[in-house]
């Protein structure tokens, strides 16, 4: 496997990502079993894998929809790039100037819906919300998007 990836840290990620997305769906699936997944890509499958991961984060629920709609991907199918900057990248609008390197180090995809989310997590974790603070002001209010 490519040191993109690491050493099978992504296969791993998007089984854990399809599983908790049909339990969220209220779907049953033996996919997870085995490594034929099929990659989140629709916004309202990638909501509600957001909705359970993050339960009790939801803060980053809010972040994702006010960075890209809950869309990793364009109608085209190349990844979602910022309005303001190009350098971010998909569902969470990583940076790549400022993070691809350590998303690469860490196993981290950050041009997959999977590892967006995961990396998006561990800036969360690592940063808390100042990644997104010049977003601020959409997710920033106490609106819907946390509440659901």
């Amino acid at each position: 496997m490519s040191s993109l990836y690491g050493s099978g840290h992504a296969n791993a990620q998007v089984a854990a990502v399809n599983s908790a997305v049909m339990q969220a769906s209220g779907s049953e699936s033996k996919a997870t079993t085995t490594m034929a997944v099929r990659p989140l890509k629709e916004p309202a499958e990638i909501e509600a894998y957001l909705r359970k991961e993050f339960a009790d984060d939801p803060i980053l629920v809010e972040i994702a929809w006010c960075e890209s709609r809950f869309k990793q991907f364009n109608p085209d199918g190349t990844v979602v790039r910022g309005r303001v900057n190009s350098k971010d990248v998909g569902l969470m609008q990583i940076n790549e100037r400022f993070h691809a390197e350590d998303a690469v180090e860490k196993g981290y995809d950050i041009y997959t819906v999977e590892g967006n989310i995961a990396f998006g997590k561990y800036l969360h974790d690592k940063f808390g919300t100042d990644p997104w603070k010049l977003s601020r002001k959409c997710w920033g209010q106490s609106g819907d998007i946390a509440k659901k």
